[in-house]
């Protein structure tokens, strides 16, 4: 006689999809919206060049820049805003937005995202970010190589940057156009690899745009050379006049803590 207990159940006639059928669906999530320190005219904010930081790395070295001016705040409604400070800082989950060129006329625009953005939600904020609150004549975006995505081995004692480029960027610089590369010097990312996530969303914004837009990866996400690296970069092509307030040079291991917390942690990448 069978153990009706221990038995294992017949098959469920339905899918899971059809159960799911059953339950009702979840409410969309709201827009993202813009909020602004001073009333701003009709359309979007037009700077010359709009850099936007999504590495720890970039986070940190941005955070370092004294003249950086707080206009405004992309909000997201996924993310709560409980626990976040009154002034700036780099632990809290926030997405903000920074002159820190000329804040008459706001020639070059920052923009931290400091919160994890959904893989659904990622055109969406590439959106808000690029044509309908900002639109930039060029556009600078700062991520880190993801091992998974990476063909190849990586090792955490290699340091080293990539870039992609938009069509318009680099039939710009090919041609002589009297404005170079922003990440001259930087081999492109490798044939094979990919690039994800809100990174990726950005650039293909960029690119439907006809915006000259680059995009520069590195490796590895947590560590001092990354920061003396992408310093270097900045000094060289991008923000030459600006000094940090870095001492990252020597050599000197930054913690992961000290760069960017709450970060969604690789297993893979300290193996």
């Amino acid at each position: 006689m069978e153990d009706v207990l221990t038995e294992i159940p017949p098959p469920s006639r339905f899918f899971q999809e059809d159960l799911n059928n059953f339950i009702s669906p979840s409410p969309p999530l709201p827009t993202p919206f813009f909020v602004f320190s001073k009333p701003k005219l009709d359309g979007p904010l037009r700077p010359s060049l709009l850099i936007i930081a999504l590495s720890s790395p970039s986070l940190f070295i941005f955070d370092q820049i004294p003249s950086k001016n707080l206009i405004g705040t992309l909000i997201l409604p996924e993310i709560a805003l409980s626990g976040i400070s009154v002034e700036p800082s780099r632990g809290d989950k926030s997405c903000n937005i920074y002159a820190i060129d000329d804040a008459a006329d706001n020639s070059i625009l920052l923009a931290t995202v400091q919160c994890p953005v959904a893989a659904e939600r990622c055109h969406l904020i590439a959106k808000m970010l690029i044509g309908q609150g900002i639109l930039a004549e060029r556009v600078l975006i700062f991520t880190s190589i993801q091992s998974q995505n990476f063909r190849g081995k990586l090792s955490p004692d290699e340091t080293f940057a990539f870039k992609l480029e938009t069509s318009p960027e680099r039939s710009s610089a090919d041609t002589g156009s009297g404005h170079s590369s922003l990440l001259k010097g930087l081999d492109y990312f490798p044939s094979g690899s990919m690039i994800d996530g809100l990174a990726a969303a950005l650039l293909g914004r960029c690119e439907m745009m006809n915006i000259r837009g680059a995009l520069c990866v590195s490796w590895p996400e947590f560590d001092g050379s990354v920061v003396a690296m992408i310093k270097s970069i900045l000094h060289r092509n991008v923000l030459p006049h600006f000094r940090f307030r870095l001492n990252c040079d020597g050599g000197e291991q930054l913690s992961r803590s000290t760069l960017y917390k709450d970060q969604p942690l690789d297993p893979e990448l300290y193996t």
